[in-house]
C-alpha cells in the first residue's frame, strides 16, 4: 500500500478462550459463527496490503506501556480448562523489532516511560482473533500492553501517540470485548442480555460523537454510562477502545460489528 495512506483503526471482540478451536462454540455456533465470519472478512480487506499490526490486548497489563519485541513470539495460553490440544496450536507469525522501535519512540517523545518484554508470547486476545483473521501467519505482528490502573485518559493519550503509524501501512487492533462480565456471560439471563444491550448502545453512541474530543472525554466517564458497571466489573476488556480511540486522532468512529455471544450483545467499531 502507499505510505500516505492513512489505515482505519478497530476495535474488535475476541470471544472467549480458544473459540476458534472448539467444535462446539461453546454450544453457540451461531453467534462465534458470526464473529468469525466478520474477523475472516477484517483478514481478506488487509492481508495483501498491510505491513504490520500493532495489537492492544485486554489480556496484558504491565506498569508502564510495554512493548513485545520478540522475533519469533510464542503462544502464551492464558486460559485454563480446555482440552489438551488448545495448548498445542500453530501460528508462526513473526514479530516486528523494527515496528516494536517505532512504537516505543512515538510513546517516549510523547512523555511516557516504556518497557520492553521478549518472552511472554502473544495471549489468547491477541492470536485467537488474529489467526482467523491472518491463518497464514505472513504479516509481523507487535503487542503492547495495557497499563495497570486502566485509566481511559492514559490509554487515549497513548493511542495518540500512536497515530503516525496509521499513515506507515500499520494496522492498529484494539482486542477486546464490548461487555465483559464473566457471571452475566455464564447466567444466560435476560438481565444480562438487557444490560449488555443498554451499555452496547451508549457505547455506539458515543464511538459516534463527531468531535473526537467529545467523543475522548465521554469515553473517560464511561462509568456514568447506562449498565455500565454491570457490563465491565473491571475495564480491562473496554481499555483497548480507548487507546484505538486516541489513535483515530481525528478520524469518524462507527459501528462495524454487531452480534451476540452468548446471549449478551457484543460490537466491535472501525475509525477512519
Amino acid at each position: 500500500m502507499i505510505d500516505s495512506e492513512k489505515l482505519p483503526a478497530y476495535f474488535i471482540p475476541h470471544g472467549g478462550g480458544p473459540w476458534n478451536v472448539m467444535d462446539d462454540a461453546f454450544g453457540d455456533p451461531a453467534g462465534y459463527g458470526s464473529l468469525r465470519n466478520y474477523l475472516e472478512d477484517l483478514g481478506m480487506e488487509y492481508k495483501n496490503n498491510i505491513k504490520a499490526i500493532l495489537i492492544i490486548s485486554g489480556h496484558w497489563e504491565e506498569a508502564v506501556p510495554t512493548i513485545y519485541f520478540s522475533v519469533n513470539p510464542p503462544l502464551y495460553y492464558d486460559y485454563y480448562g480446555f482440552p489438551d490440544f488448545t495448548y498445542n496450536l500453530h501460528w508462526p507469525t513473526l514479530g516486528s523489532p523494527e515496528l516494536a522501535f517505532q512504537v516505543e519512540k512515538l510513546l517516549t517523545v510523547a512523555g511516557f516511560t516504556t518497557a520492553r518484554e521478549t518472552r511472554r508470547g502473544f495471549d489468547h486476545g491477541t492470536f485467537v482473533p488474529l489467526m482467523i483473521s491472518f491463518p497464514e501467519a505472513k504479516i509481523p505482528v507487535v503487542q503492547l500492553s495495557l497499563v495497570k490502573g486502566l485509566d481511559p485518559s492514559v490509554h487515549i493519550a497513548i493511542g495518540k501517540a500512536l497515530e503516525a503509524l496509521r499513515s506507515e501501512g500499520v494496522l492498529i487492533i484494539g482486542s477486546g470485548m464490548s461487555y465483559h462480565n464473566m457471571q452475566g456471560f455464564m447466567s444466560g439471563s435476560s438481565s444480562a442480555a438487557g444490560n449488555s444491550k443498554q451499555f452496547n448502545e451508549w457505547l455506539t453512541h458515543t464511538i459516534e460523537i463527531s468531535d473526537p474530543e467529545k467523543r475522548n472525554e465521554t469515553l473517560i466517564n464511561w462509568k456514568k454510562a447506562p449498565k455500565a458497571l454491570d457490563s465491565h466489573p473491571r475495564s480491562e476488556h473496554l481499555a483497548p477502545l480507548f487507546t484505538v480511540a486516541g489513535a483515530a486522532g481525528t478520524g469518524k468512529g462507527a459501528l462495524d460489528y454487531s452480534g451476540s455471544l452468548m446471549g449478551v450483545s457484543v460490537t466491535g467499531y472501525k475509525f477512519e
